[in-house]
Formats: C-alpha cells, structure tokens, sequence
C-alpha cells in the first residue's frame, strides 16, 4: 500500500539508562556510573532537515543518516515509497520510525485507516500533526475544538498501539482572553495526546519550554530539540540560548520522554553535515 503526503512548506514549517548497547542505540558514549543517564531516550532525526536531499536521493539519504549514528527518523512525507521498501531501508541502516509528521486531514474520516496501517508496517506509534489551519486557531473556541478533534483520534489510535500528537510552531504563544492557545490546547486534551514541544520555535513565538515541560508532565514522549538565539540567527543545536541542561532533565523526569529528535531548517551548512554536526553537539552536550 502506498499512501502519499503534501509536503508543502506550509504544513511542515516548523513543522536505557542500561546496558551499554542500549546508550549505543541512543548515540550517547557510555557515560559514568554516578552521573545522571541521559541515553535512555534514543536520538531520532526529522527527515525535514534533509527533505532536498530526500528529495533527491531517498534511500541513499536514509542510508546516510543511519551511518551518522542517528537511532532514528521521523518522517514529513515518504516520496512516494511504499511501505515495504522504508521499512526495509530502515532495517537495512538499523533505524527506527520515531515518529511521522502527518497532516491533520490523513487522520480523518476514511484515511485513518490508511494512515495507520501505513504506519503499523513502519513500525511507527506517533502520528504528529505538524500544522493546524486557521479553522482551528484564532479564538478560544477553535482551539477547543481543535482539542476535541485531538482526544478524539486519541481514542480511536489507542487500539492499534498508536498515538497522536500535536507539534508547535510560534503563533501558539500569543495570548487568547490572557492564555496562550498552547495551554487551552493541552489543558483540555487527555494524556494520550503527546505534547511535541519544539524549542527552537517555541523559544522564537515567546514560549518557555522548560515551564511548559513542567506544566504538563508525562506528555512530551518526543521532543523535538532545535536552537534558538536571539543574537545568532546562524546557531545550530548547542550554540544558542536554549537550556539544555533543563530541557534533558524534566524529559528525562517528568516529561517521560522516549525520543530527542533533531530538527534543523538553517541553511548554515550543507543538510547533512549540519544534521551530523547537531548530533555530535547533542552527544557532547548530554556528557555535559
């Protein structure tokens, strides 16, 4: 079966602790026996990083991302492939699926169905809305609706082993009646809907994501990690203002995180070798 998604620039814009095999997979160094364990939560790539060159290229681009180190990917489109074959990619570079940015419309009415056997043969349990039209944004009222909409999937997804979630960009911090739209959405969805926080674009629309981390536990099962600076608008993953001493603590606390994933649109390096310089800075700053 194949199932095709838009990949518009509009939908997807910003858009254990254990053994040492497990720190392996999470592309963490073994780190001492004291110190805090951050490699229980695996280190995924969202494939909109390197959409040029999945564009180009898809499997040798999956291929390249599996060599880099990454544990996983999470997927905004599939480049007309079936199934099947990004499941065989994804075995043959031993990746995981951590996710898939999908838009809201493949979870409703008949395509639901599709979309979740599509993502069963991926192996994928997160299925994240990367965008919400203005049907649902604006007031109060859309937003709500927006949460019924969400628990609603939740319960209908949970069956197949599946979640659904909701990713940030910057409109969600601006005040609706003194709340922002973020905290109207997840103070009225249940706990089955994931909290996908993005910090450099909830950092850039004037959120906080350590407060919100805080604010609403065990919901933040992936993350994704994204620099912000207020002064250097060429920062990548590191080099900017976000705490990420904070932001590692509460997911691996509080938020019950399972995925980091990285999520770079600067156009300071080629695709890939930003991509693989965020993650060398992700494991040297998770050593930290």
């Amino acid at each position: 079966m194949k199932l095709e998604h838009n990949l518009s620039r509009r939908h997807f814009l910003k858009i254990s602790a254990g053994t040492v095999a497990a720190l392996s997979l999470a592309g963490c160094g073994a780190k001492k026996e004291e110190e805090p364990m951050k490699s229980k939560i695996q280190i995924g790539l969202q494939l909109y990083s390197v959409r040029k060159e999945c564009e180009k290229d898809f499997p040798g681009t999956i291929a390249a991302v599996g060599k880099m180190g990454y544990a996983g990917v999470e997927f905004a489109g599939y480049y007309d492939y079936a199934a099947t074959d990004i499941k065989k990619m994804l075995d043959d570079h031993n990746l995981k699926c951590c996710g898939s940015h999908t838009q809201l419309d493949t979870l409703l009415g008949d395509n639901l169905m599709k979309t979740i056997e599509f993502n069963h043969i991926l192996g994928n349990k997160y299925l994240i809305v990367p965008w919400l039209g203005e049907e649902y944004r604006g007031s109060r009222e859309n937003w709500l609706k927006a949460a019924t909409i969400f628990n609603d999937l939740a319960e209908k997804v949970k069956p197949h082993g599946m979640r659904v979630g909701y990713h940030n960009h910057n409109f969600e911090f601006g005040l609706i009646d003194n709340e922002t739209p973020w905290d109207i959405l997840f103070s009225n969805v249940s706990k089955d809907v994931v909290m996908q926080v993005d910090t450099g674009n909830m950092m850039s629309g004037g959120g906080d994501p350590v407060a919100f981390l805080k604010k609403f536990p065990g919901v933040a099962k992936t993350i994704h990690l994204k620099e912000y600076s207020a002064t250097n608008k060429t920062a990548i993953l590191g080099e900017g203002d976000v705490k990420w001493a904070e932001v590692f603590n509460l997911c691996e606390t509080v938020g019950e995180t399972e995925w980091y994933i990285v999520e770079e649109e600067k156009d300071v390096y080629p695709p890939l070798e930003c991509v693989e310089k965020c993650l060398k800075n992700l494991n040297n700053l998770l050593k930290a």
